[in-house]
């Protein structure tokens, strides 16, 4: 998997490729490949989130628990699926909120590398999971990985945006030194589920104050629309 990582980030993460944990992960991956078992995202789009968004142009960060485990949907972004697939009920919820706070119409689709291209880091905290397995590969690994790239973005000297999103995301953010508190700004809100939306996520108008600290910082807001 090492070298698979994009060069912008191979600094901050070729620490975290090369332990035992991460060799032992790549193992497993082959391994359940080899035994016919289906992986999403595919190879070569499991890193796609590093790849559309180099550590020096992050501004955005949103975290993310694992990838869709439904054929076709996850393609290495969070909350985000191909064009022609069906927008999951979470990203549903995040087009109404981009609707409310800045008045923008909702997604026709829920490709968001648009997004990605822009500066904002659509992570996932796993970056496999199995068909039909939600959660299949969380502690196997890739949350080191993971834990290393929110952290090499909370280290730079500009100010990003960390958006959180349901207690998972929180929990994670925690465990960068530094982060909280920081220069950063660093907005929660419960998760966009259905199951959670009503609870504080629909209403928190992230959308628009993540714009108004990047501007106020000079490096420019996001266009969220899609």
């Amino acid at each position: 998997m090492v070298s698979e990582v994009p060069d912008s980030w191979r600094p901050a993460l070729d620490p975290a490729m090369a332990t035992p944990a991460a060799r032992k992960l790549g193992g497993f991956l082959k391994a359940e490949e080899a035994a016919g078992k289906q992986i999403y995202p595919p190879r070569g789009l499991r890193l796609a989130a590093l790849e559309l968004t180099p550590l020096d142009r992050v501004k955005v960060v949103i975290l993310g628990q694992d990838p869709y485990h439904g054929p076709g949907q996850a393609h290495g972004l969070s909350f985000s699926v191909p064009k022609g697939v069906k927008v999951p009920p979470s990203l549903v919820n995040i087009y109404k909120e981009i609707e409310a706070d800045l008045g923008l119409p909702r997604g026709a689709h829920g490709n968001l590398e648009s997004w990605a291209r822009q500066g904002v880091l659509l992570l996932n905290n796993s970056l496999t999971v199995e068909d039909g397995r939600a959660g299949s590969h969380a502690g196997l690994g890739w949350d080191a990985i993971t834990d290393a790239a929110v952290a090499a973005v909370a280290a730079k000297a500009e100010p990003c945006v960390f958006l959180l999103w349901g207690s998972h995301a929180r929990k994670k953010a925690e465990r960068v030194p530094g982060l909280m508190g920081s220069h950063h700004l660093v907005l929660a809100a419960p998760h966009p589920s259905p199951l959670s939306a009503h609870s504080g996520f629909l209403g928190c108008r992230h959308f628009s104050k993540a714009n108004a600290f990047l501007e106020a910082q000079g490096r420019g807001g996001i266009d969220w629309s899609v």
